[in-house]
């Protein structure tokens, strides 16, 4: 199963997910001048990244929406990624949010988890009622895919709905977490964790070791360290013996380049910089916290 090879991958390389959200503004100039072809630059971008990071990079994560602003060429640059990622081994996690109902989730299903968008993982929003996520199902079973399903976002407003109160004191998150975790069952892998995952910001970090306790089987992709004001320290509360999640991270590293004086000279191997130094961060929190 799919989980059990992020799981080992996490083990072996640490808990970094890397978020190849790329928009062509982020090229450097020189690259922009050299690939003035939107499909051409965003994947050449992408290319660069993946070849210096693939060692320190437990998965990545490819937000397709990025993509689908720049129209067809965009999702041509966006299925070359996938492809790349594919042949040099990678674990994809693709980050679609889709959360409808019946033969149009069949139709999702399909498109992502076969094809020229096939991924490893995909994201799903669960907010229209768990008939939402039982297309994507088979895939797991029959295909060995994940999903990854929104629980408790990292947003301002989540507190909207997710935090609405519940009539026996809990939040509407804590209720989508456990059926959640309870239809995971059906799908443990070896390393005890379910294919069905949850997207868990960690920018809430004062309950995380209830939330780690009660969804046991649930691997966690977890948004919101850096600029959302997570810390490496509220991760490891979130992870059990060092493991159970990866930390997603995208601007962070794509543009560590213009951080760093002549960075877009090399800038791939800024973003490598950057996710060592998270990676150890993250690494360092968890072993402060056995102590």
């Amino acid at each position: 199963m799919v989980i059990d090879k992020l799981f080992d991958s996490v083990a072996e390389k640490g808990h970094v997910c890397i978020g190849l959200d790329t928009d062509y503004s982020y090229l450097p100039p020189a690259m922009a001048t050299r690939y003035p072809d939107v499909a051409d630059g965003l994947f050449q971008f992408n290319k660069a990244i993946i070849d210096k990071t693939l060692d320190v990079a437990a998965c990545y994560k490819v937000q397709i929406a990025y993509y689908e602003s720049f129209g067809i060429q965009g999702l041509v640059a966006y299925a070359r990624t996938l492809s790349y990622l594919r042949q040099r081994g990678a674990i994809i996690i693709a980050d679609i949010k889709r959360g409808d109902i019946a033969k149009t989730a069949e139709m999702y299903a399909k498109a992502h988890f076969t094809g020229e968008f096939e991924a490893d993982f995909i994201t799903l929003s669960p907010y229209m009622g768990l008939d939402s996520l039982s297309p994507y199902l088979p895939y797991l079973k029959d295909h060995g895919k994940g999903v990854f399903v929104l629980i408790r976002t990292s947003n301002e407003g989540a507190k909207d709905i997710e935090y609405l109160p519940l009539e026996d004191g809990r939040r509407v998150y804590h209720a989508v977490g456990e059926k959640l975790n309870s239809l995971g069952k059906e799908f443990i892998g070896h390393c005890g964790y379910s294919a069905i995952g949850g997207v868990m910001g960690c920018t809430h970090a004062d309950e995380a070791a209830e939330i780690r306790e009660q969804l046991d089987s649930t691997f966690f992709l977890i948004p919101g360290y850096g600029a959302q004001g997570g810390k490496a320290e509220d991760i490891a509360r979130y992870l059990h013996q060092g493991n159970g999640g990866v930390v997603n991270s995208s601007r962070g590293i794509l543009l560590a380049y213009r951080k760093q004086e002549h960075g877009e000279e090399d800038f791939a191997a800024c973003s490598r910089a950057e996710a060592i130094r998270m990676r150890d961060d993250i690494l360092n929190a968890i072993h402060q916290a056995s102590l």
